[in-house]
């Protein structure tokens, strides 16, 4: 099942769930009774892990809707995971850029976690802004997106994917000199608009997370171009790693890091400008789209 969050075009400030058609053409809208301009399609996760999903009451071609983010503004943080593809360990290893590693140390021994604040979530088809009078080394990072279901603490790895109800794809924009001039990744990564997310969540029976293609591409050029089989720390590691501490909640989001093919990869770096157009895509999900404005 697909899953979106979406305003009509001739109602945009209500916004609305529904299940996206397999063909893509429609969506039929489920009225929760409750307000879900916050939540999104979590609101639909909690009535479904409660048994108590309403039938769709009217259905919208997609060229009268507009997507929101699955999540329009999450409750929490957004866990993130850094270095998490083979190659592309080593590739920002080798850009000069990361401060996590000791000389020669390309591959972590484990799962390096930080998050992006609510704040920085914005849609499909939106425009991320390049804050040229704060920084001008933008660049993209193409990540599979985990959305737990049944919340928990202390999963095991063995019981991790039962705590999974979906999946979708976000762009990890990052400040470069700000995650090198900072020592660590949080301010870099947490701008207003550098948290595209979308189009929509495909729930996990859909999909199989241990193979999903991986691509980006900027302006027609295809950057970046993986699979889900190069994870260093696969799902289940990072569903336990993070509990093992910190309860997670229904809603809540990982994204799972980024392969090989980014801005900083290239030398010289190949960061975002005005105009500028990255296209995500994750196989057997969607693609999200966004436009790069320098304000």
């Amino acid at each position: 099942m697909r899953y979106a969050a979406f305003v009509l075009a001739k109602e945009p400030t209500k916004t609305r769930v529904g299940i996206v058609s397999a063909d893509g053409t429609t969506v039929q809208e489920i009225d929760l009774g409750v307000d879900v301009s916050e939540d999104g399609i979590v609101a639909i996760l909690k009535s479904d892990l409660a048994g108590k999903l309403p039938k769709p009451i009217s259905t919208h071609a997609f060229s009268d809707i507009r997507l929101l983010a699955p999540v329009p503004r999450p409750r929490r943080n957004i866990f993130c995971v850094g270095k998490n593809y083979h190659e592309h360990a080593k590739e920002f290893s080798n850009s000069g850029f990361d401060g996590s590693a000791k000389p020669g140390e390309d591959i972590p021994s484990h799962a390096i976690f930080f998050t992006k604040p609510p704040e920085s979530v914005t849609g499909p088809n939106t425009n991320v802004i390049i804050p040229t009078a704060v920084s001008t080394c933008i660049d993209y990072e193409a990540e599979l997106t985990i959305v737990i279901g049944k919340g928990g603490k202390g999963i095991s790895e063995a019981d991790a994917m039962k705590h999974v109800w979906g999946y979708t794809a976000i762009n990890d924009v990052t400040a470069r000199d700000w995650q090198q001039r900072h020592k660590q990744w949080f301010l870099g990564k947490s701008f207003d608009t550098f948290c595209p997310m979308g189009p929509w969540v495909v729930t996990a029976d859909e999909v199989d997370a241990e193979n999903i293609p991986v691509k980006c591409w900027v302006n027609g050029e295809l950057r970046q171009n993986s699979n889900t089989k190069d994870l260093i720390f696969d799902i289940p590691n990072m569903i336990a790693t993070v509990s093992a501490g910190i309860t997670l909640y229904p809603g809540d989001l990982i994204a799972t890091g980024t392969p090989v093919g980014v801005g900083i990869g290239f030398k010289p770096p190949k960061y975002l400008v005005n105009g500028d157009v990255v296209v995500v895509e994750m196989g057997g999900i969607g693609k999200l789209e966004n436009t790069f404005i320098a304000e």
